[in-house]
């Protein structure tokens, strides 16, 4: 080898050895930044997947990058299943935790804190072509989703006289959504309780979908989602069959969800944190955080916000680590205002 290629290799390897250098102590700090960052992991309602997002990702933008907030849409109960088995720190839910829940949690040895953070309206959806339905009552909507009506109320003509002899198709949350458990419980008297020949999903974008490409579809899933997709679909007044409000039919809107006048089907929403995981720093300031800013995020996302008061009871209830549920572990209930309930603890 000559001395020009002696010259030439030597200044290789020596470029080679900077650039290692370099990359080490690059792969070094980018691992004391990984290090340093923190995790909360949180599952459950699509519903309150919204809400739980926008918070997060403002805490997050607070936290300079020094905790990660990963959220799932998993379902309500398929969230909780996870939770009570200690592997998340905080489940969404769009109803109270039910009895079996309760029991997996207890024999996880999983102490939770129930903390409601909005209110929601169930929105009942037809295809913007649709021309015929002008409202529906509770009545007919049990006709429809009640299981006696599978495979036999098919078409629009069987629930009323007048409307067009095509057949329906049904779209609604999987049988693991807090959604599902509360409109079968408000329209079909229990929870759960439905017929199974419709198309569901716990992923609400799926339901938007579906619903705005057929014309003849009918679909339920939370308010916020058909205010993000209102050029889509077509909303549906409902009347409860009551005369108390004195005016008919009602459509969900943020007014007629906080005023109570939209029934049956308004309801609270809430997050579950692990008792255990709220020790933890992080997880304790994302919680403050979450209730110190959801009134205002809640409303950007479309849902209602629950009364000052009701924060700050809630506020409370976290800071004194009060576990337990106020409806008593038995999942959805009708006609509820959370204040009420957190004031009788």
């Amino acid at each position: 080898m000559n001395k020009i290629s002696q010259y030439l290799w030597k200044g290789i390897k020596e470029a080679i050895l900077i650039i290692a250098f370099t990359l080490s102590m690059i792969i070094a700090s980018l691992g004391d930044v990984y290090a340093e960052r923190r995790l909360i992991t949180v599952d459950g309602s699509s519903t309150v997947f919204s809400i739980t997002e926008a918070v997060a990702e403002e805490f997050q933008i607070e936290k300079k990058g020094k905790v990660m907030v990963t959220v799932g849409i998993s379902g309500t109960g398929g969230g909780f299943k996870k939770f009570c088995r200690g592997e998340t720190d905080i489940n969404d839910a769009s109803r109270p935790i039910k009895s079996q829940e309760v029991e997996l949690c207890k024999k996880n040895n999983i102490e939770y804190i129930e903390l409601p953070i909005a209110y929601d309206g169930l929105a009942v959806m037809v295809n913007p072509k649709n021309n015929w339905v002008d409202f529906m009552t509770v009545e007919e909507l049990k006709k429809i989703w009640e299981p006696s009506a599978q495979r036999t109320i098919t078409m629009w003509n069987q629930i009323r006289n007048g409307w067009p002899s095509k057949e329906i198709y049904l779209f609604g949350p999987g049988v693991d959504s807090g959604t599902f458990d509360y409109f079968t419980e408000a329209i079909n008297g229990k929870e759960g309780v439905s017929r199974g020949d419709f198309t569901a999903s716990e992923d609400d974008n799926v339901l938007v979908q579906g619903i705005a490409t057929d014309p003849h579809a009918l679909g339920f899933f939370g308010l916020a989602y058909y205010e993000n997709n209102r050029d889509k679909l077509k909303l549906v007044p409902i009347d409860d069959g009551k005369d108390d409000n004195g005016k008919g039919p009602i459509l969900p809107t943020l007014e007629t969800v906080n005023n109570g006048t939209y029934q049956p089907l308004s309801r609270p929403i809430f997050i579950y944190v692990n008792k255990k995981s709220a020790e933890r720093l992080e997880v304790d300031e994302f919680v403050g955080y979450y209730i110190k800013n959801v009134r205002e995020l809640t409303a950007e996302v479309g849902y209602v916000p629950l009364p000052d008061k009701a924060y700050t009871l809630a506020f409370e209830r976290f800071k004194k680590g009060k576990t337990g549920s106020v409806f008593g572990g038995k999942g959805s209930k009708q006609g509820v205002k959370i204040e009420d309930l957190l004031l009788l603890e």
